[in-house]
């Protein structure tokens, strides 16, 4: 197979895995988006009609509210009248089971007795015994009846007419024959034989309820079409409030059917697939590095996923008020990762997504728009936890600020505001102060790296960096002279300086396994004289290796890693490669041994890196510094490295390697510029003057 058809294979793949996130971002988002209609308008009891009139555009009822519907629910139930099933058998069954125990009579009593209690119970039988819980949670209401079933026939009895198991037991000795022997006849256990024959119906008494229940009237009247419910101006009482809620509640049945939902599906589908596509669209013409990377592709649609599957969440369930959560954390991760105008067509294409399960409150749109703004411009850059704080108060002042705008436009008098939304704005602007803590979330997540980050990184007094400075002073001085430079050259062609600034820090942190053979850490001895070139070569290309290594074990971030593994590319040990050449004359010498592991550079921060650094190493080979001498050098290595392909894998510009070769050029004649000699004082000799 061909590298060409490779090439195609590996693109179409891209486009495909590109596709199903974009395809995925959709599903989940009208997914989870409420079919049902939310209110369209605010209004509260007490409160002005801020809209045109209210006309009925069809005839609805007006319900109840919960309150009263729970009140007639709860007065059904009260005067519900259970059914229980008379049970003819357990009374017959439990007389025959005394006769049976007791036939040779009862001692100390005459035979007479027997018959006697026999007749007694078939009296509490037929009267009725119930469970004892039962008994006790009817016994509650006095007034209470219940409907007992005897075959086909059914009877109303009061509750004070039957018997508890407790109960029937004392109605025994009512019977003033019974009583005078009490003593006795408790002997024998006559509780045995009393027992439930009224047996709850539970099945009929939940659907005989239920069907009651659900005859209830619900509504407490009618509004007719053509009907006028309110007009501009005047207060929202309860009864208005009442129709208003009927009317939403009315339009959202009438919105639930299959057809409804079926419509209401198709319109989020087309609204959220047009706006999903063309901030892919966007990103794909003018910020195509965005485009093909994985990891600034994911982290934007997943953020929009994630703000418009919780607000639909809030709306379905209404949960809280969609105010407090804070939309310009999408801005503002999108601000600190990529560039402003990414953060803004993101943040605009979220907001109107959500817009869909709020039923497009032009209010929220506006408010997240201005609060997105605000984020923008208050957080160029994210270097200190105080941008942070100022940032979320900047943005919670800024949607308090314009919210009251919009309450002074469609009220205006102050007299009617609705404070009720600022605390709401309050909470969201806490909420932002999760920036910080979750720029550490999103960096591991999804492998960005921010200016705290770099900051942090760039703390010379701790890790990597502090062991570097003690034990390879001279790999360390090196290291910062080449992340000035570099630094300065970022700024120069508009590239991250402070990304550089950081890399250049950590791009030989390799020679601290072995500081001693490399020449910046040597002091007399050179361990390469007990080494052959190819020995001493693989020494010196290994810095690379462990470096990464090293870095690895210390949780540096990739972005940080490739510089160390990129500042000499795909080059070789040039030194030990033509020292090597030079001993063996007409031989074919294999460059791999003398090779770095690559690869060459990909971005404009590590091309500058590699000049930067070639250029400060070479600079202290020179005899004499002078203008021509510097010159000439930089000239010589950067131009080399063009020659060589080393800057071919990134897109930095002719005119990017110009500026850069000057500011190396300018640097160094300032870092190497000969000192004026002061004079020194002659003596004088005697007689002088």
């Amino acid at each position: 197979m061909t590298m060409h058809n490779l090439g195609e294979k590996s693109y179409v793949y891209k486009m495909i895995m590109r596709a199903l996130v974009i395809l995925g971002t959709i599903g989940f988002i009208v997914g989870m988006l409420p079919r049902e209609k939310a209110q369209q308008i605010y209004y509260d009891d007490g409160r002005p009609w801020m809209y045109s009139s209210f006309i009925a555009q069809f005839d609805f009822p007006i319900y109840k509210t919960e309150q009263e519907l729970r009140a007639t629910r709860d007065s059904l139930r009260s005067v519900f009248q259970p059914y229980f099933t008379y049970q003819k058998q357990v009374g017959e069954e439990a007389v025959t089971r005394f006769k049976e125990a007791f036939k040779e009579g009862i001692q100390g009593l005459s035979a007479d007795y027997v018959p006697l209690i026999a007749d007694r119970l078939s009296r509490l039988y037929k009267t009725g015994i119930l469970e004892t819980n039962d008994f006790a949670e009817l016994k509650k209401d006095t007034t209470l009846a219940i409907r007992v079933i005897n075959g086909k026939s059914v009877e109303s009895f009061q509750v004070e007419c039957v018997f508890s198991v407790i109960t029937a037991y004392e109605q025994l000795f009512h019977d003033p024959k019974l009583a005078a022997h009490r003593e006795i006849l408790q002997s024998c256990n006559l509780n045995e034989y009393i027992r439930p024959n009224l047996t709850n119906d539970h099945l009929r008494n939940e659907s005989e309820l239920n069907d009651q229940l659900k005859n209830m009237s619900a509504a407490v009247g009618m509004v007719y079409r053509g009907q006028k419910v309110i007009d501009r101006g005047e207060i929202v009482n309860a009864y208005t409030k009442r129709i208003l809620n009927s009317y939403e509640r009315v339009l959202s049945g009438k919105q639930g059917t299959a057809q409804g939902i079926s419509s209401s599906f198709m319109g989020q589908l087309i609204f959220v697939s047009m706006l999903v596509l063309l901030f892919t669209l966007y990103l794909y013409l003018f910020r195509k590095d965005y485009f093909n990377n994985w990891r600034s592709l994911l982290m934007l649609y997943v953020l929009m996923t994630i703000f418009s599957i919780l607000v639909s969440l809030m709306m379905k369930h209404n949960l809280l008020n969609v105010y407090i959560l804070p939309f310009a954390i999408v801005p503002m991760f999108a601000r600190v990762f990529m560039d402003s105008r990414t953060a803004f067509v993101t943040h605009v294409t979220t907001v109107l997504i959500c817009a869909v399960a709020v039923s497009y409150q032009y209010e929220f749109i506006i408010v997240q728009l201005v609060a997105g703004q605000i984020a923008i411009y208050s957080l160029r850059e994210l270097s200190s936890r105080s941008q942070v704080f100022k940032t979320a108060f900047y943005v919670m002042l800024g949607s308090m600020l314009i919210f009251f705008a919009l309450q002074l436009i469609q009220d205006n008098n102050f007299s009617g505001l609705d404070t009720r939304f600022y605390k709401y704005f309050v909470i969201s602007g806490i909420a932002l102060l999760m920036v910080y803590p979750l720029l550490y979330v999103v960096e591991k997540s999804f492998g960005f790296i921010s200016n705290v980050t770099l900051i942090e990184l760039s703390n010379t007094n701790r890790g990597l960096l502090r062991k570097l400075s003690e034990e390879a002073p001279g790999t360390f001085q090196h290291s910062i002279v080449v992340g000035n430079l570099a630094a300065e050259i970022a700024n120069k062609i508009g590239a991250d300086s402070l990304l550089v600034r950081t890399g250049a820090l950590y791009h030989d942190i390799g020679k601290l396994s072995n500081p001693a053979f490399f020449t910046e850490n040597q002091a007399g001895m050179n361990p390469h004289n007990n080494l052959d070139l190819i020995g001493s070569a693989r020494m010196v290309v290994s810095h690379v290796t462990e470096g990464l290594r090293l870095a690895e074990n210390d949780n540096i971030p990739t972005v940080i890693k490739d510089f160390i593994l990129t500042h000499h590319g795909e080059g070789v040990s040039k030194y030990f490669y033509v020292s090597y050449k030079n001993e063996h004359p007409g031989q074919e010498v294999d460059p791999m041994p003398f090779s770095y592991p690559g690869p060459n550079p990909s971005t404009r921060e590590q091309a500058i890196l590699m000049m930067a650094d070639s250029v400060e190493a070479a600079s202290r080979s020179l005899k004499e510094y002078t203008d021509e001498s510097i010159s000439e050098l930089v000239e010589k290595i950067v131009n080399s490295q063009v020659a060589d392909g080393f800057f071919v894998d990134c897109d930095i510009t002719f005119k990017d390697i110009l500026r850069a070769k000057q500011v190396l050029i300018e640097r160094l004649k300032s870092i190497y510029h000969a000192r004026i000699s002061y004079p020194e004082l002659q003596e004088t000799t005697a007689g002088e003057e």
